[in-house]
Formats: structure tokens, C-alpha cells, sequence
């Protein structure tokens, strides 16, 4: 995933950089093909056994950045030809990787932290890898989504990963306007220095909705911070935090609707509107659940 330069938290000082070696007859030889191979978001002690056996076997690594991933192989002691595979240059590596591929080469796809594929250029590959009948292996592991996911409190039998927001502050809200009637928990990718940014962002489009922001996942300096969005913004407002940052945001309709507020907005507008076009404008502008907002604009109109 194309996020900051990945630093790797490293084994106990005292224990085996590995766990057990084990005999050459325990591990079986990789057959040819391309291997998306997960590696750890912060802790290099999350690696699996087998992405190790993987990345031990390949006949070359193509990598996000190689100066990340040569940090992560020189702790397990691995020596193994590097390439670069980013989105810079994707186009004119792609051809190269496949051709190797095509010899009959074992190639392990790898990005700076995590599962290939997320926020980064590697389907690509896989989609002609696969058109060209390339075997593919997928080598699951550490995912920040998912880690973030599990430690947010938030519904989990539903997420929609978002990403990475854009940049610039109108493409951001359109994106989020996109998103905001998705009944899932979201999850995002960010920059420090535009968490805030975003976070605000999110409480005027979303609403009051529940959230978690991950910082350093796995890592020493671990941080999970919890509330609803507009508490986060001004937590963050005018002091950028450090490291990775994960975000997840709870689903539509996980926030209680303020009923007084839209009784009082009910009062107001159906003193000179009819009752469909009173919930239709009290909905929209409190992010109220039109059914609910109806039902009330009914039994204010019944009581009077």
C-alpha cells in the first residue's frame, strides 16, 4: 500500500530472530508462479511461516519500495534478488514480471506493509497473470483494515474499505457524500496532516456517528482513540499525530436521531408546509431517518 516509509518493530531482544528452524524436508518446494505475500503492518514477529518459507523460496521479490522490504529480509536473514513494482512504475514493469513469470519463475509480490493489493497497483499484475494461466497464490497475513476493524469496537459482519480519501478538500466531501448512505462500517486510510481535516469533513456529511483512529498499529507506540467524529476532529484539530493512520467510522444509521430537535424542526415547518414536504426538509437537514421523522410528523399533527 503506498503509505510513509514502513519501520519495523522488531524481535524481542534476547529471543531467536525465527522460531523453530525447520529441516529443508519440512518445507516444500514452491512451485512457479506469482505469490501475493502479506507482511507485517509494524510488528515483524506477525510475519507468517509460511510468507517466510514464500519469500526463502522466491526466485525474486518484486517490492513496493526495496529499501522497506530489504529492512524486513534482513531480519529473517533472507537474501533474495529485489525488484520494484510501485505505481510509479507499474506500466513498465509489469511486462518484465510477467515474462519471468512466464519462464516458469516463482515471483513474490510484496507491499511496504500488509496485503499486496490494498492501495496499491498489484491486480493489475494478477489480472494478467491470470489471463496469461499463470498460477497465483495468495499468502494471507497482516492487514491494518482489518486489525483496525477488530480493535474499533464498531459492527463488524459489514465494512466497506474506502481507502485513501483525495486530497483536496472538495473531491474529499463529494467522496464522502458517495459514502455516506453505505449501511456499513467504513474504513479509511489517512494522513496525519489532513486527519483533522477529514474528521470534520465526516462529522458535517455523516452526522454523529461513532469512530476509531488507529495510530501505529502492531507497533510500540500503538494508539487506538475512540468517540463520536466531531469529538475526534476537535481532539486532533491543530496537532497532527505521527505514524500510520487507520480510521473507522460506524455504519448509517448507528446514530441515535436527537429527537428534540426534530420535534422543534417539525414545529416550525409544518406551521406553513404540508406534512410530506415538512419530513422531507426536517430529514434532509438532521440527517434523520425520513420513516421515523414521518411517523413523528403524523402523531404531532394527530395531537393537534
Amino acid at each position: 500500500m503506498t503509505r510513509q516509509a514502513q519501520t519495523w518493530d522488531a524481535p524481542l531482544r534476547g529471543e531467536p530472530k525465527h522460531s523453530r528452524p525447520r529441516r529443508k524436508s519440512e518445507i516444500s518446494e514452491l512451485a512457479a508462479g506469482l505469490y501475493l505475500t502479506a507482511t507485517p503492518i509494524g510488528n515483524a514477529r506477525d510475519v507468517t511461516l509460511r510468507a517466510l518459507d514464500v519469500l526463502k523460496g522466491a526466485d525474486l521479490i518484486a517490492a513496493e519500495d526495496t529499501r522497506v522490504t530489504a529492512k524486513l529480509l534482513a531480519i529473517f536473514e533472507i537474501a533474495k534478488p529485489l525488484t520494484s513494482y510501485n505505481d510509479h512504475n507499474a506500466a513498465r514493469e509489469r511486462p518484465r514480471l510477467l515474462a519471468r513469470l512466464k519462464e516458469g519463475a516463482r515471483v513474490a509480490l510484496v507491499s511496504d506493509a500488509g496485503t499486496p493489493l490494498v492501495s496499491d497497483p498489484g491486480y493489475k499484475l494478477v489480472r494478467e497473470a491470470l489471463a496469461a494461466g499463470i498460477e497465483v497464490h495468495a499468502i494471507p497475513g497482516a492487514s491494518a483494515p482489518l486489525a483496525a476493524l477488530a480493535l474499533a469496537g464498531l459492527p463488524t459482519d459489514r465494512f466497506f474499505f474506502a481507502g485513501f480519501l483525495p486530497a483536496k478538500r472538495g473531491e474529499r466531501r463529494h467522496t464522502l457524500e458517495e459514502l455516506k448512505s453505505i449501511r456499513a462500517t467504513l474504513i479509511f486510510f489517512e494522513a496525519p496532516q489532513r486527519l483533522a481535516e477529514s474528521l470534520a469533513d465526516m462529522a458535517e456529511i455523516f452526522g454523529a456517528r461513532p469512530a476509531a483512529v488507529a495510530r501505529e498499529l502492531t507497533k510500540l507506540h500503538e494508539e487506538v482513540r475512540r468517540g463520536d467524529l466531531a469529538s475526534l476532529a476537535e481532539a486532533y484539530a491543530g496537532a497532527s499525530p505521527r505514524g500510520e493512520i487507520t480510521l473507522a467510522v460506524g455504519p448509517a444509521g448507528e446514530a441515535q436521531t436527537d429527537l428534540s430537535r426534530v420535534d422543534a424542526a417539525l414545529e416550525k415547518a409544518l406551521s406553513f408546509m404540508p406534512v410530506r414536504a415538512a419530513v422531507d426538509l426536517v430529514a434532509e437537514m438532521l440527517g434523520a431517518p425520513r420513516r421515523e421523522v414521518y411517523a413523528m410528523a403524523l402523531a404531532r399533527k394527530n395531537d393537534g
